[in-house]
């Protein structure tokens, strides 16, 4: 049996080894893999996508939920780091979107290495301040308000008990992820980094997406799609059209012999150019 197929942090059955690059891809809050459970239709053949599966949800329900950054990404430092052996690159939408920055910085400040590209989707660049008040430790009424503002969750589950009570355990904890996060300054990564913004989201302005741009010494790209917040469901399409291009671009850069550094074991314990495209 594969590494893949034994790790728990991957929603995947049949992986593939003759796959060029590996895609991983981190969900919203209160989200889990099969976000991108259909994703290898829309992308190129040779792109292994990886969903990954936080504790606490999905094929891992009756796991302990994290609720604050660091420990999450160490812990998903040392599972994916066997899978870390080829060409990757990392995606994440909202609270991914952090996930996957940090899970970046961490690798780099442990030696590992770094992914051929970082794609952040629907979040804020990390050291601009944050905006909105915290809302994981408000009284449930309160917080089921806040939730349902943000469209991201079907009223069906908040009308219906025992998926409430399922749910909201996971939201709180998600979000106290994001909210107790502290940004700490530190060198721009070495990799390109692609945002992906939403043309109707209030919550986020395009300032705040530019910013991105200086976590990076590579390229950046700046892509705005309709919809609003969780236009990751809404404009998946055109979402997927655009990955499947850089991705295309990624595989080509980065094609055996590129003498890029990657895992060959698993860890012990522990020319700048600016796009924008409309």
């Amino acid at each position: 049996m594969s590494n893949m197929q034994m790790n728990t942090w991957l929603a995947y059955d049949k992986p593939d080894p003759q796959a060029s690059l590996r895609l991983f891809c981190l969900p919203y809050a209160g989200g889990n893999a099969s976000i991108f459970s259909a994703w290898h239709t829309d992308l190129p053949s040779y792109v292994e996508v990886c969903p990954v599966e936080l504790p606490g949800r999905g094929r891992r329900l009756n796991q302990p939920l994290y609720t604050s950054i660091g420990p999450l990404v160490h812990a998903m430092t040392e599972a994916l780091s066997p899978l870390l052996d080829k060409p990757f690159a990392l995606f994440g939408h909202s609270l991914g979107a952090l996930v996957s920055f940090e899970l970046a910085r961490h690798l780099r400040a442990i030696g590992g290495p770094c992914p051929v590209c970082l794609f952040v989707s629907g979040h804020s660049a990390p050291q601009t301040p944050e905006v909105e008040a915290p809302i994981h430790h408000l009284p449930e009424a309160e917080f089921v308000e806040k939730v349902r503002s943000l469209n991201g969750t079907p009223d069906e589950v908040f009308q219906n008990a025992e998926l409430k009570e399922l749910i909201l355990p996971i939201l709180r904890a998600d979000f106290a992820i994001s909210e107790t996060f502290v940004y700490r300054a530190g060198p721009p990564l070495d990799c390109p980094i692609s945002v992906y913004g939403s043309l109707q989201d209030a919550s986020i302005s395009r300032a705040r997406l530019e910013a991105w741009g200086e976590q990076t010494t590579d390229a950046f790209t700046l892509h705005m799609l309709p919809g609003d917040h969780f236009f990751i469901n809404t404009a998946r399409s055109f979402l997927l059209q655009s990955l499947a291009h850089e991705l295309d671009h990624l595989v080509k850069r980065h094609s055996p012999g590129c003498g890029r550094p990657a895992f060959t074991k698993a860890l012990p314990h522990l020319d700048r150019r600016l796009e924008w495209v409309e």
